[in-house]
């Protein structure tokens, strides 16, 4: 019986494996790919005018008119070389002409076969431009039945070397990331604003989880005006802060002001850092920075407020009457018996948030732009790639970044202790 189990077993086994390779193949395409093609990029000298390869093109146009039998005109094809670098190697034209219609003068690069016109041009260099001009006279098929000679729609053909596709490679692209102290100014500024944002988040939600744990009138409600932050659109709530904030006309700087707080009014999303005394020791404080944390804290603390809350309610109620019988106050029961039970979901958020943190673009570029020292590492992709044409630097610093989310990340796991399940 086990002999005949065994064959079996295993023809279920390769049946099983040739069921899962299209979901194998799907997920490849879906996850594998755009690393892939990002790491490639990171290598290549490409630009946004590299996207689109070199190409022949050409336009058609007729000078004169052929309206009776004899009639002569000129037929110009202007051709192009689209790229203002690259040449175009090997490239053709080729056409179709009307019945009726007869070549006078033929170019010595274009040839005539029955009514089919082809023109060699060989390589072409970056920014060509030429007009053929062959001239035609009309006959009587082509009076009889006249096809405007300028709707043709000739096509050419060319070679071009891709730069993304070819085996070109080049390490400037992370040379200009670490290049001077500009990369380590905007690492310095990702990780606070990623160990800001996460640990605030964490914190808020917790405390807020806290706060809504107890049963009391309206408490569904109060749970849902929570989580209002995370559900509405972040493009409404950029703006809304930025309206409060305002230095003109905000609400914040009007009570502040009317408060006595400040003199002046204050552009919170505008000033890099201003002179703050504490505890008789004076340092820059970072205004705009500081802001977009808070910014992050308030927008995501519902998540962990959510996550929390569920896990909260597991816990058994039991613990707390007995420590509260043995005369623990509430901040021992928190202390000892709430953050032991919480730390799993706390980890797992933790590493959450600072992975989609530490990856946050929409967030700072709708509130400064990455100006007044906001710039972060996503920021700085997209300055790269996109205001300054970079794509290969764009995809270096997305690398760099992809590759230390990976070391804090295998940090971060082995710091967890096991029994957390982690």
């Amino acid at each position: 019986m086990s002999t005949t189990a065994g064959p079996m077993a295993r023809r279920e086994a390769k049946l099983a494996y040739s069921m899962l390779l299209p979901t194998i193949f799907i997920v490849f395409a879906i996850v594998l790919l755009p690393l892939v093609a990002t790491f490639w990029i990171s290598v290549k000298p490409v630009t946004l005018n590299d996207l689109r390869a070199p190409e022949a093109t050409v336009n058609t146009r007729l000078r004169g008119s052929l309206e009776n039998v004899g009639d002569t005109a000129t037929l110009e094809f202007r051709i192009r070389n689209s790229s203002q670098q690259k040449q175009v190697t090997d490239a053709s034209l080729r056409t179709t002409l009307p019945d009726g219609i007869t070549i006078t003068e033929l170019d010595s690069r274009c040839q005539l076969a029955a009514s089919e016109l082809s023109c060699e041009f060989g390589d072409i260099p970056a920014k060509f431009s030429e007009r053929l001009k062959i001239p035609v006279t009309a006959g009587e098929a082509y009076i009889n039945n006249p096809i405007p000679l300028k709707s043709l729609e000739p096509s050419m053909s060319g070679g071009s070397d891709n730069v993304l596709t070819n085996l070109d490679f080049t390490t400037e692209n992370f040379a200009k990331v670490f290049d001077g102290a500009h990369f380590w100014d905007v690492l310095w500024v990702t990780l606070i604003y990623t160990f800001g944002g996460t640990i605030g988040a964490l914190v808020m939600g917790l405390f807020a989880a806290q706060l809504l744990q107890k049963e009391f009138r309206g408490r569904a409600v109060a749970r849902g005006l929570f989580l209002f932050p995370y559900v509405a659109p972040v493009i409404a709530m950029a703006f809304t802060w930025l309206v409060l904030f305002d230095p003109y006309s905000g609400a914040v700087n009007a009570l502040l002001k009317q408060m006595g707080v400040i003199e002046q009014s204050i552009n919170f999303f505008g000033i890099r850092s201003t002179p703050v005394e504490f505890l008789g020791m004076e340092f820059q404080f970072p205004v705009a920075l500081s802001m977009v944390i808070a910014f992050e804290i308030w927008r995501y603390f519902p998540l962990a407020f959510m996550f929390i809350m569920a896990r909260m309610q597991s816990i058994p109620t039991d613990m707390y009457e007995a420590a509260e019988m043995d005369g623990a106050s509430p901040l021992q029961q928190f202390w000892h018996l709430s953050l032991p039970q919480l730390f799993g979901i706390i980890a797992v958020l933790f590493l959450l948030r600072f992975i989609w943190t530490f990856n946050k673009f929409d967030d700072i570029f709708l509130l400064t732009g990455g100006n007044a020292g906001t710039r972060t590492l996503t920021v700085d992709v997209y300055e790269q790639a996109f205001a300054l044409s970079n794509l290969g630097a764009g995809a270096a610093v997305a690398v760099v970044i992809f590759a230390l989310l990976l070391i804090l990340s295998l940090l971060y796991f082995r710091s967890i202790p096991k029994e957390e399940g982690l």
